[in-house]
């Protein structure tokens, strides 16, 4: 049977060259800039919305970006399976519309204001199901993009489909301030509710790689082959939880104005190191570029903490970024290795799930740590927890697979 080249075939082998293979990647990578904005609207203003819309403190803070990553964790591998068995393109619709309904619960929140108890609690839930949503558009984007590249591609497909992701984060962060600011988070809310639908009609005249999985592989067969790079994964993301959940609440107490920059300082950083650099993990091997990069993060984190000036600050972030920035599709070469190429997008779904873990989980430990102890210990013990992730690199290294 003849089949169709761009769809059906691995783009790898239909359109040799990286540049190529960049082009076909671009329509996915805009449909994740878009899905993505939403949440990166929210990342500077949902802390200060809590705080001082609701009066509650960075426990709280914590339990409520908790929760999106506890839903996403949750949701990760059922979306892998998903986008294995019916298509990325249809995973990421689906949590394009589910996107849509957290905006709905964001605005529904703001009708209990004066139940601060209340309003929190709805936002939670709006939260969770964000989550969910994230989990369906990244986790399908990636099955889409792995769908149509040949193996040999897998850390740049991993590394440019992220870049739209924290692409989204630089754009919407300056975004998402400037519209609380001037709206109050109302509009942030009505940005959750109607991007996602303008991004379905972006999705909607792109063909989809059609379903990889010939068979059914558990989740728990294939969570015993990535285990351990999604453990180093898991470690090394507290930082970029650090970041998201407290970067701003940071920023205030120190009186450093505006909050954005250190968002964006991070994504910039990201971006460039990703564009720069994403092929090194294809190159030198997934182990070798996380235990460097790894390092990097922490050294960024550490500064971060401690530092006494907004302009150092904004330095330690740019180095957080760009660490983790290699780190992922590093640790993520390392897990997809392990696999059938049948069953790429459900190990991306189960190997993202411990950034969803590490996170949920993670997000109302900083919060307790920095009630008791004050902010900064948040940053410098992110820093130590991504160190800890360069011995799972080292033995990666080390470790030839059977």
């Amino acid at each position: 049977m003849n089949r169709q080249r761009g769809v059906d075939q691995p783009i790898a082998k239909s359109l040799p060259g990286t540049p190529s293979v960049l082009r076909a990647l671009v329509p996915i990578m805009v449909i994740v800039l878009l899905g993505f904005a939403v949440i990166g609207m929210a990342l500077p203003v949902l802390p200060l919305h809590v705080r001082e819309r609701l009066g509650m403190g960075p426990l709280v803070v914590g339990l409520i970006s908790g929760s999106q990553f506890a839903s996403s964790l949750l949701c990760r591998p059922w979306a892998g399976a998903f986008a294995d068995r019916r298509g990325g393109k249809l995973a990421v619709t689906i949590g394009l519309v589910a996107a849509t309904a957290a905006g709905l619960l964001y605005l529904a929140s703001l009708h209990y204001v004066h139940l601060p108890l209340v309003s929190a609690a709805v936002l939670l839930v709006g939260r969770g199901v964000l989550g969910g949503a994230e989990s369906f558009i990244i986790t399908g984007a990636m099955g889409w993009g792995l769908g149509m590249a040949s193996a040999e591609y897998t850390g740049r497909v991993i590394a440019w489909v992220g870049t739209a992701m924290f692409a989204a984060f630089a754009v919407g962060a300056p975004a998402g301030s400037t519209l609380y600011e001037s709206f109050g988070f109302s509009a942030v809310a009505v940005g959750t509710v109607v991007v996602p639908l303008l991004t379905l009609l972006v999705v909607a005249p792109i063909r989809s790689s059609p379903p990889v999985a010939v068979e059914r592989t558990s989740s728990r067969a294939v969570l015993s082959a990535v285990w351990l790079p999604g453990l180093g994964l898991a470690l090394s993301c507290t930082g970029f939880g650090a970041i998201i959940g407290f970067g701003s609440l940071l920023f205030v107490d120190r009186g450093w104005s505006p909050v954005w920059p250190v968002f964006s300082s991070y994504a910039v950083a990201f971006i460039l190191a990703r564009v720069v650099l994403g092929h090194l993990a294809d190159r030198f091997g997934g182990a070798r570029v996380a235990l460097v990069f790894l390092v990097v993060e922490a050294v960024g984190l550490a500064l971060l903490g401690l530092a006494t000036t907004q302009a150092l600050a904004l330095v330690g972030a740019a180095l957080t970024g760009f660490g983790f920035s290699l780190v992922f599709p590093a640790f993520g070469v390392e897990a997809v290795k392990r696999v059938p190429a049948s069953n790429r997008a459900l190990a991306m779904g189960v190997y993202t799930a411990f950034l969803d873990l590490s996170l949920g989980l993670a997000s109302p430990l900083m919060g307790w740590a920095g009630e008791s102890a004050g902010l900064p210990t948040i940053f410098v013990g992110a820093a130590v927890a991504v160190l800890l992730a360069t011995v799972i690199a080292i033995h990666l290294a080390a470790r030839r697979l059977p």
